[in-house]
């Protein structure tokens, strides 16, 4: 990648930290790397999690609010911290934990929620081909993350008006976030403090007018905003190709 990238006439980044990477770490010319999001809110979004929830008894009326996270159940996705830190919200108050996905560390994180005595409050249904119903039915989305690139669930559950908890994790979460204005952070592995930001979050509601944070992600990741960066990215080639011929 080092000795290949830097050839490029432009490199598009998903975020700016990922930007930022490239430049400090694989010496692309900081004049060739453009940031350009993935296309995340998208008609086909809004259509899904519009679809019906009957079949999961959870998100029926008069239950208690529930908790949902949604990725691989790996190392990086640190579900492990969120289960510790929804057992400590849980002796505060009813509420209830999802986590859609498969991975290897399922297992592990079974044995976690037994040990935690959450087996009636705590699921692992698998992976789902439409999470999206079950962001827009939940009482707030959380990224536990240890590392992410651009995770777009956060701009997802936000799209659908959903409140969010995320870590501060490198890299992604503070920038669609825009540093908190969107949805709590919370360092990385620190149970106590995902805790206390699920629990505000749940007790107050979002610290943000939520129709203001779908028009925000409309805004910045829209597909056809994302398409107009790359019509500016590809359109810029010719004058970072003059650039770099002339340095």
């Amino acid at each position: 990648m080092r000795v290949t990238y830097p050839w490029a006439d432009v490199v598009g980044a998903v975020s700016g930290s990922v930007a930022k990477e490239l430049i400090g770490h694989l010496h692309v010319p900081a004049h060739k790397v453009r940031v350009v999001p993935n296309p995340v809110v998208t008609a086909e979004l809004h259509t899904k999690a519009d679809a019906p929830l009957d079949e999961h008894p959870w998100f029926a009326s008069n239950q208690p609010p529930v908790v949902l996270a949604v990725g691989r159940l790996t190392a990086q996705k640190d579900f492990g911290s969120l289960i510790r830190a929804f057992a400590i919200v849980r002796r505060m108050m009813p509420v209830r934990l999802m986590i859609l996905g498969e991975g290897e560390h399922r297992q592990v994180l079974e044995e976690l929620v037994r040990g935690r005595m959450l087996t009636a409050d705590v699921a692992l249904p698998g992976f789902d081909p439409n999470p999206y119903r079950y962001m827009r039915r939940a009482a707030v989305f959380v990224l536990s993350s240890l590392w992410e690139g651009l995770p777009t669930v956060l701009i997802e559950a936000l799209a659908v008006g959903t409140a969010v908890v995320s870590t501060n994790c490198q890299s992604g979460p503070a920038e669609i976030l825009e540093g908190g204005k969107w949805g709590r952070l919370v360092p990385v592995g620190d149970v106590q403090a995902l805790a206390s930001a699920i629990r505000e979050t749940l007790l107050m509601d979002a610290p943000y007018d939520r129709k203001a944070a779908q028009q925000n992600m409309r805004e910045r990741y829209g597909e056809d905003k994302v398409a107009q960066y790359y019509i500016e990215m590809l359109s810029d080639r010719s004058k970072i190709s003059q650039l770099s011929t002339e340095m």
